[in-house]
C-alpha cells in the first residue's frame, strides 16, 4: 500500500511539473521566431536622437603640439566648473561637460556652446572648426563621448535595475541581456518603452517574438529610457490566488503521507495479530 502511494506523490508531482511547463507555447518565448534564417535587410533604425539635456559629455582634444591643447583638457576658470563641468574630488582634470537645461555646455576658453540635438560627431566638428577659425590650435582633433547613458529595465527580467553602458549604442536586445533575459513569464509580445526626450514623453510597445521589432523606433534605446516587461497571464491569475496555496498543498500532502503510513502499520498489525 505504500508502495503505491508513493507512486501517487510521484505522479502527481509530475503531472504538476507538466501542466507549469505547458501553459507557455513555444511562440511565447520565442525571440523573432518569424524571421527568415540566414537572410539579410538594411539597417535602418536611428540609435540616437542627438545629445539632450543632462547628457553628460567627455570632450577631448588633441593636437600636434600637446601643450597646445592644455587649456582644453583641464579646468582652467571658476566659471566653467560653476555652469556644468563635473570634477573627481581632489582631481584638476575635466571628467565630463553636463549639459544643462538650456541645452548648453560650458568650454574651456570658447565658452558656451549650445548643443542640444546635435550628434557627438556634429559637435565634434564644430569645436574642431571653432578651435581652428578663431586660431586656438591649428591641428585640433576632438573627440565627442557619450558618459552616462543610462537606461532602466523594469518588470519580469532576472535582475531588473538600472543599466549604465558605454557609448550612446544600446538596443532592447542588448539592454535585456545586461539584466539577465526574461523570466519565462515575462511577455515576449508586449514589451513598454517609456521616453522622454525634448519635454514630452512617448510609450512605445516592443513585440520581441516578430521581426517587425527591427523596424520600430524603440529597438534602439534612448538615454534616459524605462523599459517595462509585463508579465503574463499565467503569472496574473497566481497572483490573484491566495500566495500560500502552494505551503497549504505541501502541508496536507505530508499529513497525508503521515496517516498514510499509520494505516499501513496499523493494517500490517492487525494482520500479525490475527495470523
Amino acid at each position: 500500500m505504500r508502495h503505491n502511494i508513493t507512486k501517487l506523490a510521484l505522479f502527481l508531482a509530475v503531472l504538476g511539473a507538466m501542466v507549469a511547463t505547458s501553459c507557455s507555447s513555444t511562440e511565447e518565448i520565442a525571440y523573432i521566431h518569424d524571421a527568415a534564417r540566414d537572410t539579410a535587410s538594411p539597417i535602418t533604425g536611428k540609435f540616437s536622437k542627438g545629445i539632450q539635456a543632462n547628457d553628460l559629455l567627455s570632450i577631448y582634444v588633441e593636437s600636434e603640439t600637446p601643450a597646445a591643447t592644455i587649456p582644453f583638457n583641464q579646468e582652467t576658470n571658476k566659471i566653467a566648473m560653476a555652469d556644468g563641468v563635473v570634477m573627481n574630488p581632489g582631481s584638476s582634470a575635466v571628467n565630463g561637460y553636463l549639459v544643462n537645461n538650456e541645452g548648453d555646455i560650458i568650454f574651456p576658453v570658447l565658452g558656451r556652446v549650445h548643443v542640444l540635438g546635435m550628434t557627438h560627431d556634429e559637435l565634434a566638428a564644430e569645436l574642431q572648426r571653432r578651435l581652428v577659425s578663431e586660431g586656438h590650435i591649428l591641428d585640433a582633433q576632438v573627440t565627442v563621448k557619450l558618459m552616462n547613458f543610462k537606461v532602466c529595465v523594469l518588470g519580469d527580467v532576472a535582475r531588473p535595475g538600472m543599466i549604465v553602458a558605454n557609448g550612446e549604442r544600446l538596443t532592447i536586445f542588448e539592454a535585456l541581456s545586461m539584466v539577465g533575459d526574461l523570466t519565462i513569464y515575462g511577455q515576449r509580445y508586449n514589451v513598454t518603452v517609456i521616453r522622454e526626450e525634448n519635454g514630452s514623453r512617448t510609450v512605445g510597445e516592443l513585440d520581441l517574438s516578430s521581426k517587425d521589432v527591427f523596424e520600430s523606433p524603440y529597438y534602439y534605446l534612448h538615454q534616459n529610457d524605462v523599459v517595462y516587461v509585463e508579465p503574463n497571464m499565467r503569472k496574473k491569475k497566481n497572483a490573484e490566488r491566495d500566495p500560500m496555496i502552494m505551503t497549504y498543498i505541501s502541508t496536507g500532502l505530508s499529513v497525508l503521507s503521515v496517516l498514510s503510513s499509520m494505516f499501513y502499520y496499523w493494517v500490517l498489525s492487525q494482520y500479525y495479530m490475527n495470523k
